[in-house]
């Protein structure tokens, strides 16, 4: 890949090529505007969206989705989710990004910002392990007159729960949560006579309403259906609310199957400076290639939330991305996906358009053994992909073949030379701890991943995460000594 002369002067001349959607302009928020702090400041803030501190002296590894597992090395991870429901907003809202644990906020900064700043709606991530802490922060805007939202896969699991026990909740977004969040915003400004009818049918609503349309042909806005508030809330799927004293939960919303049609994440309003990870030197985030699991996956979050519904974005896209992000100084990305291989056109084109565009950018991925082979990694290499993080739990041990994802080891070893011959590092990551395997298991595990060409090897202990059809194993039989999800 060429990263010297050549590709500075295109970017000086500006005769490299960005894709950029065709249904969106570049002044509308699909090519997000930047702005230097002095005026981000003076702008109004209608919804602050919102990572809260950490409810210990150290941060939390707080990944997407977001699951909050504590990290002795004080990894940060990029609340790319939180960017990607501002670019939803802007710019007919104002929306503030406060990732409180990147940088290192005390509830007494947390406070005064929210006092300052007073929000109209509070929207909070919320996970199972420190779901407590996080609704604090959400129980403090109430009190300042916010509308207060959660999303996130514990709360679209533990709808009922969440709100039953955190009165100060008002709504709760279930399942994929971007067009919820527009069209409930959108509907408590209308009805509180901050948005007229003009004003709803501005350029980027419009744009916005072919993506409602596209999901769902019979969509409406909620306020032209009624004129009861009650009747219009119920119009909104994917919903939870309120309603003299019930919980009521709309039917769920389908998901977005083009993902291209949504605008970019807004990553300059993350303090993308914070994001540090051990072995990169600089600051890094993600970029989401695609949303949905594999069918069978039993133990992760995404296995819960749309299992086997795996929607890809299109190479073109995630290059508008990558380029905005080498623009803002990001040169390292992790690409996030359930499995970044899965689809070989769709890698195979991206690598391609990653090397022609001459973008120099450091790169990671996912993958699984047997949806790759040498000319693919090949490929990678050159467009810069210098780690991959290969899931070899089911690998080499007969008792994680219940995943049903199992490889012979003979291919695990030739599938991870190819990637060290062409300048890839392998990470190799295997769960301990599955139904069936024994003291004895777990060390020939170990045992074996030594004998593999790996740079790094991780080995958590199996988590059954909430939603996942492993969690209801558990439960189902009576394996968990706990009936307290964030435990």
């Amino acid at each position: 890949m060429t990263t010297g002369g050549n590709t500075a002067a295109k970017l000086r001349s500006g005769l490299r090529k960005v894709f950029r959607p065709e249904q969106f302009s570049i002044q509308d928020s699909t090519t997000p505007q930047r702005l230097s702090s002095r005026e981000r400041q003076k702008m109004p803030v209608d919804v602050l969206l919102v990572n809260p501190p950490v409810p210990e002296s150290e941060p939390w590894c707080n990944p997407e989705p977001p699951i909050g597992r504590h990290w002795r090395k004080r990894m940060i991870w990029p609340q790319v989710s939180l960017a990607q429901m501002a670019a939803m907003l802007a710019p007919d809202y104002g929306v503030m990004v406060v990732d409180a644990a990147a940088q290192h906020l005390s509830w007494t900064d947390f406070k005064a910002i929210l006092h300052q700043k007073r929000p109209r709606y509070y929207l909070t991530s919320v996970r199972a392990s420190t779901v407590q802490n996080d609704m604090f922060g959400a129980f403090l805007a109430r009190g300042l007159g916010a509308k207060t939202i959660a999303f996130g896969p514990y709360v679209t699991l533990a709808t009922r729960e969440i709100m039953d026990r955190y009165p100060n909740l008002d709504f709760v977004l279930r399942g994929e949560s971007e067009l919820t969040l527009r069209e409930l915003v959108d509907l408590l400004e209308v009805t509180a006579g901050r948005w007229s009818a003009t004003s709803a049918e501005s350029e980027s609503w419009m744009r916005l309403q072919k993506i409602f349309q596209a999901n769902n042909p019979h969509w409406q806005p909620a306020w032209q259906v009624s004129r009861d508030i009650d009747d219009q809330l119920s119009q909104i799927q994917g919903l939870a609310w309120r309603s003299k004293g019930q919980i009521i939960v709309n039917p769920d919303r389908p998901f977005i199957l083009n993902l291209d049609d949504m605008p970019l994440p807004h990553h300059h309003l993350l303090p993308l400076n914070d994001y540090r990870l051990p072995l990169l030197k600089g600051p890094w985030t993600f970029v989401v290639t695609s949303r949905g699991g594999l069918t069978g996956h039993r133990y992760g979050t995404q296995s819960g939330s749309n299992p086997g519904l795996v929607r890809l974005r299109s190479p073109k896209n995630i290059m508008a991305e990558l380029w905005f992000l080498y623009d803002l100084g990001i040169h390292n990305i992790h690409m996030v996906a359930d499995t970044f291989s899965l689809n070989r056109e769709q890698v195979m084109g991206l690598a391609r358009m990653i090397i022609e565009e001459e973008l120099p950018l450091r790169w990671t991925c996912n993958s699984c053994i047997n949806q790759v082979d040498e000319e693919m990694l090949t490929l990678l290499g050159r467009a810069g992909c210098w780690l991959i993080v290969w899931r070899l739990d089911s690998a080499l041990e007969q008792a994680s073949n219940r995943a049903d994802n199992g490889h012979p080891l003979t291919q695990t070893s030739l599938v991870l030379h190819w990637a060290k011959k062409v300048g890839i590092k392998n990470w190799g990551y295997f769960t301990l701890g599955r139904p069936g395997e024994t003291e004895e298991s777990i060390q020939r595990t170990i045992a074996l991943s030594k004998e593999l060409p790996l740079d790094l090897a991780f080995f958590p202990l199996d988590t059954s995460y909430c939603g996942s059809p492993f969690f209801f194993d558990r439960l189902e039989n009576s394996w968990l000594q706990t009936d307290k999800h964030q435990d």
